[in-house]
């Protein structure tokens, strides 16, 4: 992957990667597996394997909203936040609304990679301001 700066070409690469996806896996239709009840860190964090997908919503929002009030607010406190309200969506709308907004937060976080990268210089190997 190039490091793409410009929001159309993030986009494009991201057409690339779902076309290469469709490729390997063909069209995917896995079930959703959403909702305020569900337990999105089950087998992942044994010691989190109660906690709600609704849960993690209200403590994410809570975490980004005290964090952007000091002003230090970070790309992934927004994304976590937009990712657990769409884990915690009851119905396919509001899960479609957030998952399109976690997807905006990502493209943002990559052009900011990108707009980073364009004021450093690459030496030796390293990425040098």
């Amino acid at each position: 992957m190039t490091l793409a700066i410009g929001i159309d070409r993030i986009l494009e690469e991201i057409v690339d990667e779902i076309k290469a996806q469709d490729l390997k896996w063909h069209e995917q239709n896995h079930c959703d597996g959403t909702g305020p009840y569900s337990y999105p860190l089950e087998g992942i964090v044994p010691t989190a394997t109660n906690v709600t997908a609704l849960y993690l919503e209200i403590k994410a929002k809570e975490k980004t909203d005290s964090k952007a009030q000091l002003g230090k607010c970070t790309f992934k406190d927004i994304l976590l936040e937009e990712v657990f309200e769409a884990l915690a969506a009851e119905d396919q709308d509001r899960l479609v609304e957030e998952l399109i907004q976690s997807a905006a937060v990502i493209v943002q976080w990559i052009a900011k990679i990108g707009r980073d990268k364009s004021t450093e210089h690459f030496v030796n190997g390293e990425w040098v301001k």
